[in-house]
């Protein structure tokens, strides 16, 4: 029999056919892209922007898009409603900074016109309280000479310092005024030559200045991008700054105590002092003396590699207060790398009792975090006692960025997470002591260097990728008041993915009682060859046909055509002599029917 081609569109076109197996961004080679899995009670419903390839998206939950933007970096909402992004699709290098409207007109553009700063990563606009105004923080490179570079004290045995640049801060106000900066080279420290001014002093050593950074840090001579700062934000209440280096460092500086209204020289001047020296560090404190390196098959003392997208938590969420990092896993010598999501309570001594004030994070100590599995091939590891929370998953393989990444700590509790290099995006529940955290949501971006795509292959990283995401409700200034309308998935398809019924009931061996209502599973497993099991409920006695089609709506197999009692049935259904690609199967029992989706690969 050959299903009508009208009712096979409409089966085609129903929410309830799912592609592909629910699954993260490793150990698999085919998958689709878009929403994949969505639990409606426990992800926190709203908007989600990113950007890829030059453009910047919002969808809804299903996959959706609501808006897109012909603008496409590290996008994110403001609170006046616009959106500010970089001037060119690289978060490595730009040349300035764009705000557009809802429908994509300028409002605002700042253009870097000093040859010896290079704005790069990442930006944050702030409210200034000094000169009650918005302003704008961004992190740039700035060129070093090498005659500089020796004068503070730089060791010539070390590099050749001809083409160097260290990270500075500059803020920038709405005419485009440079009203404040702050640069690391002022607040540099050094061992190797006691006639320079920045030597550490008769008897002492780099372990004494915890506030400044080693000129000759181990390993790492001054060069270009040394530090490679990646991310920024700002404290309104405290007057603070904290900004990452993908080195496996975070520091946090005072912004509103070195800043002079009226006085952008002085405001510059004073954050050159001691004034502008760190007030926190952590990730990594044998960079200045206080821990052990990080080896071949253990992480010394060091907690983040690679790190990206720090940030505090917002008033109001869940750990408020606390720094949140994407802690990618690079360089952390992990014996099999990953990446982890850390929350970060930087007050915590080393009773984890919240002082109130900065604690340096070898004072706080560390606890040894056991890893349980043995065949991940990890090694226990020490972990600051200011580290609150933890987000991994259990195969070491499942989420890991190699570079890039974002997280975003929600209203209802949940983080959602953005895994650069493979363009996975996902929400997490946060846990507790009885549960670990769950995924809730999951998304992957289509939009690859080859075009749209619906299913993604086995790639090189950054084939997909995102660099950040960020979750919005309809309340948010950008989202009030417009319409919101679905203008169709990125893919143009209809979205299609698991719900935590499909999951439970794709994993069930065996049922016993009677479903409360219709119920077709998912195939198992699916892609499948050349088997699969297909398992449906039926709450009552009834007629029921179970039937096998191809993507044409051609039939290939009828599994069952017979009264069935009420209960749960299983069928395997056997594609020997079938090609490789998409078959649906459809349950009709009276006047209702629903099918889903199988993927058969040989």
């Amino acid at each position: 029999m050959k299903l009508n081609k009208l009712y096979f569109l409409f089966i085609l076109l129903s929410n309830s056919l799912i592609v592909g197996q629910p699954r993260t961004a490793g150990e698999g080679f085919i998958g689709p892209t878009e929403t994949r899995y969505w639990d409606a009670a426990k992800a926190y419903n709203g908007y989600t922007l990113f950007a890829a390839k030059g453009k910047s998206y919002l969808i809804d939950m299903e996959g959706y898009v609501i808006n897109q933007w012909n603008i496409g970096t590290n996008p994110r909402f403001l609170d006046n409603g616009n959106l500010l992004d970089a001037t060119k699709s690289d978060p490595s290098g730009f040349g300035g900074f764009r705000e557009v409207d809802w429908n994509g007109n300028t409002v605002w553009e700042y253009t870097e016109k000093r040859g010896n700063y290079f704005p790069h990563h990442d930006w944050t606009r702030i409210f200034n309280k000094k000169l009650n105004a918005a302003t704008t923080l961004y992190i740039a490179n700035k060129t070093v000479t090498k005659d500089q570079c020796i004068a503070a004290g730089a060791n010539p045995a070390s590099a050749s310092y001809t083409d160097v640049q260290v990270d500075a801060i500059v803020e920038v106000d709405m005419s485009g005024n440079i009203v404040w900066e702050w640069w690391f080279f002022d607040h540099i420290i050094q061992d190797f030559d006691s006639s320079k001014p920045n030597y550490v002093g008769s008897g002492k050593s780099i372990a004494g200045y915890p506030n400044k950074i080693n000129i000759n840090m181990p390993g790492n001579p001054l060069k270009s991008d040394w530090l490679h700062c990646n991310s920024i934000d700002y404290n309104e209440t405290l007057g603070h700054i904290v900004v990452n280096s993908v080195q496996g460092e975070l520091y946090i500086i005072d912004h509103d105590n070195t800043f002079i209204a009226g006085n952008p020289t002085g405001s510059i001047a004073l954050a050159a002092t001691s004034a502008g020296d760190f007030l926190y560090r952590f990730g990594d404190p044998y960079r200045y003396g206080q821990g052990t390196a990080a080896t071949i098959n253990s992480t010394g003392n060091k907690q983040i590699g690679g790190s990206h997208d720090v940030h505090w938590v917002k008033a109001g969420l869940l750990g408020a207060g606390n720094i949140q990092i994407f802690n990618n896993g690079e360089y952390l010598g992990e014996r099999v790398s990953q990446s982890y999501i850390f929350e970060i309570n930087p007050y915590y001594n080393s009773q984890k009792v919240n002082t109130g004030a900065y604690v340096n994070p070898p004072d706080a100590g560390y606890y040894t975090w056991i890893y349980p599995n043995k065949d991940a091939m990890k090694a226990n590891k020490s972990i600051s006692n200011q580290v609150v929370w933890i987000y991994s998953s259990k195969n070491d393989q499942n989420f890991y960025s190699t570079i890039g990444g974002s997280e975003q700590r929600l209203p209802n509790g949940n983080t959602l997470i953005c895994s650069d290099t493979q363009g996975h995006l996902f929400e997490v529940t946060y846990g507790d002591s009885t549960s670990s955290p769950q995924v809730v949501w999951e998304y992957i971006n289509p939009v690859t260097e080859d075009g749209i795509k619906k299913l993604i292959i086995d790639q090189y990283p950054m084939y997909n990728s995102v660099f950040r995401a960020y979750r919005y409700t309809s309340s948010h200034p950008a989202l009030a008041g417009k319409t919101l309308s679905k203008q169709g998935t990125i893919t143009g398809s209809t979205p299609a993915y698991y719900k935590p019924g499909d999951l439970l009931a794709a994993n069930e061996t065996g049922n016993s009682g009677i479903p409360s209502s219709y119920m077709l599973c998912q195939n198992y497993p699916n892609p499948f060859n050349p088997t699969t099991k297909i398992k449906f409920g039926l709450p009552a006695g009834s007629n029921v046909s179970l039937t096998v089609y191809d993507a044409v709506g051609r039939e290939v197999a009828v599994l069952v055509n017979s009264n069935l009692s009420a209960g749960y049935h299983e069928y395997t259904f056997s594609a020997n002599n079938l090609a490789s690609g998409i078959y649906f199967y459809l349950l009709r029992t009276g006047n209702s029917s629903v099918g889903k989706k199988m993927l058969l690969l040989k």
